[in-house]
């Protein structure tokens, strides 16, 4: 099946440089979105029609290998769009299908049930609406689809019908040029309407048929920020329906945003104003505290992600506790019954079972053995402004507060690193190291005043 994906639009309503088809929904471009729906729906070869902005739209999916880009250099409507992308379509294809660029919560079982229900005619995505206001109309006769008319051609008369066109149809692939070649830009845009194909079709007995959603929220269109906005919140009520369905405790529907894959365990609870970006797994019986932010990370099972944590690229083991405000960078690595407290951040480090780094702490570039206890305000000094070192903590070591580990430093097994110390060389297993200057009092001195 040849589908063309429509993506030329400037979008000025949206008053921004970004082209409109760029526009992010649960942090995906909207086109990007739409193009991996062509994907999956089985589309060889899948045409991108770029106009305005279009070498940003090229790059941007650029990872999609196999795409084709049509340019149609000035915006003279939809059916100009189509036109544009005819010589790369496959005319051995029997169906083409039309998607928007600015259409982006369309299923592949949607387009599945059009182009099954089409057959060897012409399908039209359709939906009714309370208020159908700026949308083309479907003209019916007999229960038989007669045309489609624009909002500002309609009659007052077909301005009442609420059955509306979403952009998305079906051709027959080896009529569509000449359907095409016949378009004219008679009417009140100026431009060349792919709806005016229909009527061509009743005309010529190529049956017409509509294919109407059950959710009309998933054909809405975007051309403001507004309608954008009602995209985003639509997409993410539909994931919290997802979740609820499968089991997992939401402390408010729509206080949620999934900008990715969230997979979810059993008896998974999630508080208030949590986003989850790229690919989330979380077990059984995880609990997420309010307002967390997680992105590419693994969370075991029975594990606690306290409020305001934040990890990015983390794994996370059994029965831990994280947090609250607690930052896990790229390749850090928990593993079970671990704890990771207030305002502490690891990065591209592995903590060991049992270990804790409660308290104000940086842990970087490090190796950390089971059962270490982190003193508060602990900094593994890792990066000298040219190159990073590692430091090694062996199996139950003790790190006193306030303590500098200088990179690359060892710790031994069960050693004791008194509070204060900056650690410059390695400390031997179970003995305590100090470092710290000795403590003077200044007799008879004054304490400078202001003059």
């Amino acid at each position: 099946m040849n589908i063309v994906i429509l993506a030329a639009g400037q979008g000025k309503r949206m008053r921004s440089d970004l082209p409109k088809v760029l526009q992010p929904v649960a942090g995906q471009p909207m086109v990007e979105r739409v193009v991996r729906v062509a994907e999956k729906a089985g589309g060889n070869p899948v045409v991108v029609v770029i106009g305005h902005g279009g070498e940003l739209v090229r790059q941007r999916l650029s990872e999609h290998a196999g795409l084709r880009f049509a340019v149609q250099p000035c915006q003279q409507g939809t059916g100009d769009a189509v036109r544009c992308a005819l010589p790369y379509l496959d005319p051995a294809c029997g169906q083409t299908l039309v998607l928007l660029g600015d259409v982006p919560l369309i299923r592949e079982s949607t387009i599945e049930g059009l182009c099954r229900r089409t057959g060897d005619g012409v399908g039209i995505l359709t939906a009714v609406l309370d208020d159908p206001a700026g949308y083309g109309r479907i003209v019916s006769r007999q229960g038989k689809v007669q045309k489609i008319v624009e909002q500002k051609d309609a009659t007052a008369e077909e301005q009442k019908i609420q059955e509306v066109n979403s952009g998305i149809m079906v051709f027959p692939t080896r009529l569509l040029g000449h359907w095409l070649s016949a378009l004219n830009n008679s009417n009140a845009q100026g431009e060349f309407y792919l709806t005016d194909v229909i009527g061509m079709a009743v005309k010529e007995g190529i049956p017409v048929v509509s294919y109407a959603v059950d959710d009309s929220r998933e054909v809405l269109g975007v051309n403001d920020k507004r309608q954008l906005a009602a995209a985003e919140r639509a997409w993410q009520a539909a994931e919290a329906r997802r979740l609820l369905e499968a089991g997992v405790t939401l402390a408010d529907p729509g206080r949620l945003d999934v900008r990715g894959s969230l997979i979810c365990g059993r008896d998974v609870s999630i508080d208030v104003g949590c986003v989850f970006e790229g690919e989330v797994s979380l077990g059984d019986r995880v609990s997420v505290g309010p307002y967390c932010v997680l992105k590419d990370t693994v969370v075991a099972s029975d594990t606690t992600l306290q409020a305001f944590t934040h990890a990015d690229g983390a794994g996370i083991g059994r029965e831990a506790r994280i947090g609250p405000f607690t930052r896990l960078r790229p390749g850090a690595r928990l593993a079970d019954q671990t704890h990771i407290g207030n305002f502490c951040e690891i990065k591209k480090s592995t903590i060991g079972q049992g270990s804790k780094v409660n308290h104000l702490s940086y842990i970087g570039d490090t190796t950390m053995g089971a059962r270490v206890n982190i003193g508060a305000g602990t900094i593994t000094c890792n990066y000298d402004g040219v190159n990073k070192f590692r430091t090694e903590i062996g199996d139950d070591a003790f790190i006193g507060s306030d303590t500098q580990l200088i990179a690359p430093v060892k710790v031994g097994r069960g050693a004791t690193l008194g509070a204060g110390t900056t650690l410059a060389h390695d400390a031997p297993a179970e003995k305590l190291t100090l470092s710290r200057a000795r403590q003077v009092t200044i007799d008879g001195w004054k304490r400078p005043v202001k003059k």
